[in-house]
């Protein structure tokens, strides 16, 4: 395995000294959006572009210190990538928020004004793409997923940056929280895993979810009620996902708590699967929402200084078990694979 020196570079600037990636994510748009106004009572419409970048920006000014980068976008995020600590690299989001939902798939599109090479010129050590994925879909619309990645693989290697490539697992009309998909969710999860490991996408970063829903695990602090499987076959089912993969992966949060997600990564550490890390946002940042909504961006930044800081210390407390990157191709060091 080698890797192209610009690849390389994007890797490194996103990993700690240890070649673990530690990243927080600030990404999100539509779903912030929905969820500022509804603590502020008001419609979406009034939440404004500065208020996204108000909040973005106070979250990459304090958590970053504890990162080893920090997802953004380019719509909302460019003001919070200036002020993230010196430490940090920067991934930049390449996919509109949201997807079509005029017809079936979750299909999804590209930033109308943004190509790689424009998300390079404007900071980006590395390039991210969100799909919505589940190999049950009929066989033309992950056709044409599959031919999306592609170009995004393709247009990655052509700016030699490297790829990010995350993947949500979903049902057309299901609970996606609920009992019946946590019991689909390890082979949705597994299989989608094998397939972008494949080498015409071109992806160098898988961005997985857990192949179990936490709430479901018989055990757990998170299983309050019915459970899906025992604790020893969700180890199992984190095995078989991680035996499958041919590219270094790193876990997301999904949305959970902090107290979930942490748990998660412990369940994921007994396992020992080579996971390189995280990138993780409303875990360690959402609480700060409604603080942020009802009094404004300083009470957010004294929240993010105390709690927020709290929360990515329990998350980065988790990753001593996680594997550098480049290890996964056998290799000491990232030059040991120039």
């Amino acid at each position: 395995m080698k890797i192209t020196p610009g690849k390389q570079k994007g890797l490194k600037a996103v990993s700690d000294s240890r070649g673990v990636i530690a990243a927080a994510a600030m990404d999100q748009r539509g779903s912030l959006k929905t969820a500022i106004a509804k603590e502020k009572g008001v419609d979406k419409k009034e939440v404004t572009a500065t208020m996204l970048e108000e909040f973005k920006t106070a979250v990459s000014r304090v958590l970053t210190p504890h990162a080893s980068a920090v997802l953004l976008d380019p719509e909302y995020g460019l003001p919070a990538a200036l002020a993230r600590a010196k430490n940090a690299g920067l991934l930049l989001a390449y996919e509109a928020t949201g997807y079509d939902n005029t017809k079936p798939g979750r299909l999804p599109d590209l930033l109308d004004i943004w190509s790689v090479r424009r998300l390079v010129a404007a900071g980006a050590d590395c390039i991210k793409i969100l799909l919505y994925y589940t190999p049950f879909d009929p066989a033309e619309i992950n056709d044409t997923k599959h031919a999306w990645v592609e170009r995004i693989g393709a247009e990655c290697l052509a700016a030699d940056v490297p790829f990010f490539l995350e993947f949500v697992g979903y049902e057309e009309g299901a609970d996606e929280k609920g009992l019946d998909f946590a019991k689909k969710k390890p082979e949705v999860v597994t299989r989608s895993m094998e397939e972008f490991s494949k080498p015409q996408y071109a992806v160098d970063v898988l961005k997985v979810e857990v192949p179990v829903t936490m709430a479901f695990v018989k055990g757990t602090r998170s299983c309050k009620g019915d459970s899906a499987y025992t604790r020893d076959e969700a180890k199992e089912y984190f095995r078989k996902a991680a035996a499958v993969a041919k590219k270094p992966f790193i876990y997301l949060s999904a949305g959970v708590s902090n107290d979930t997600f942490t748990e998660t990564l412990d369940l994921a550490s007994e396992t020992g699967v080579n996971f390189s890390g995280v990138l993780c946002g409303r875990a360690t940042w959402k609480d700060g929402m409604p603080i942020y909504s009802k009094q404004g961006a300083k009470a957010l930044e004294d929240w993010l200084s105390d709690q927020g800081v709290k929360n990515i210390k329990n998350v980065n407390g988790r990753l001593t078990a996680a594997k550098p990157w480049f290890s996964f191709y056998g290799a000491t060091s990232a030059s040991a694979l120039a």
